[in-house]
């Protein structure tokens, strides 16, 4: 297995589509001695707009982080573009949202033990203290925010001050069964991942496996995206299918949308993380 580089930058970006984007961008990078490692990029044609991900080795480069964003700022601002640049040594903070089903978390914890996510898991918050075992169990810290309709404003206060004291900027719901208040999202655009199954809107309330297994359904789903104020709309990252047959029972239905969940929301995270996703409007753009 070839070594990965020291350092590395990433580079998300978006604008009207114009002629010789690619070639102006990656002659930036050969000007300063970038050596290019991977490169994607796409038009939406109704829409005009160009979308890239570029990543590079900074071993030779000739600026540092730093200068590269002040160098790259009036390229950026000549095309309109909407744009990042991160570099691999700025490693996400993430934390956990979960309530008392603890399959998704799991399949969290186990990955970045792994080390298939690059970031660091640094605390998970609950409504429920019922999933402390397992937090304990990968020695994460884990904070319990009882929430009731009366309580929940002060609440997320305490929560938005936690994250806040601990620099995260990466937040995953792994099934964390409250909706987020507009004050709360508006802290973290595209920032926050969460992962529902695929039967809403059709099928709603607190039982959607038993309505879906009564009705004969021949799929199951499961969808991760963004959170927005709109619920359950937000721009999808990842999504899945599980066939279903009049073989399986309601556990089975149970057990496969399960199992769906948590890998659907695994992929999510390290496309998330791996500065993969482009979002634009409601919709995204995913370089697998």
């Amino acid at each position: 297995m070839t070594p990965k580089p020291e350092l590395t930058a990433t580079l998300l970006f978006s604008c009207p589509d114009q002629k010789g984007l690619v070639s102006r961008i990656s002659h930036f990078l050969f000007e300063r001695n970038g050596n290019i490692l991977d490169l994607d990029e796409h038009v939406v044609q109704e829409e005009k707009r160009f979308f890239l991900r570029i990543c590079w080795d900074m071993k030779d480069f000739t600026l540092s982080p730093q200068a590269t964003i002040e160098a790259f700022t009036p390229l950026a601002k000549e095309f309109s573009a909407t744009w990042q640049i991160r570099f691999s040594n700025q490693r996400r903070r993430t934390a956990i949202f979960v309530s008392k089903h603890g399959h998704c978390l799991q399949e969290l914890l186990w990955r970045h033990s792994l080390g298939e996510f690059d970031t660091e898991i640094v605390l998970i918050i609950s409504n429920h203290p019922d999933l402390h075992p397992l937090a304990e169990r990968y020695s994460i810290p884990y904070y319990v925010f009882p929430i009731t309709p009366d309580t929940k404003v002060e609440q997320e206060k305490k929560e938005l001050a936690l994250l806040q004291q601990h620099n995260i900027d990466t937040i995953i719901l792994a099934r964390y069964m409250q909706v987020l208040s507009p004050q709360f999202v508006e802290k973290y655009p595209n920032q926050i991942i969460n992962i529902h199954h695929s039967f809403l809107p059709a099928f709603v309330g607190s039982n959607p496996y038993k309505q879906a297994y009564e009705r004969g359904v021949k799929i199951v789903g499961a969808t991760s995206h963004y959170v927005t104020n709109e619920l359950d709309e937000g721009p999808i990252i990842e999504q899945d299918i599980v066939r279903i047959s009049h073989r399986d029972s309601l556990d089975d239905l149970i057990r496969k949308g399960r199992d769906l969940e948590r890998l659907v929301l695994a992929r999510a995270v390290r496309l998330h993380l791996e500065d993969r996703v482009l979002v634009y409007g409601n919709k995204t753009v995913v370089f697998e």
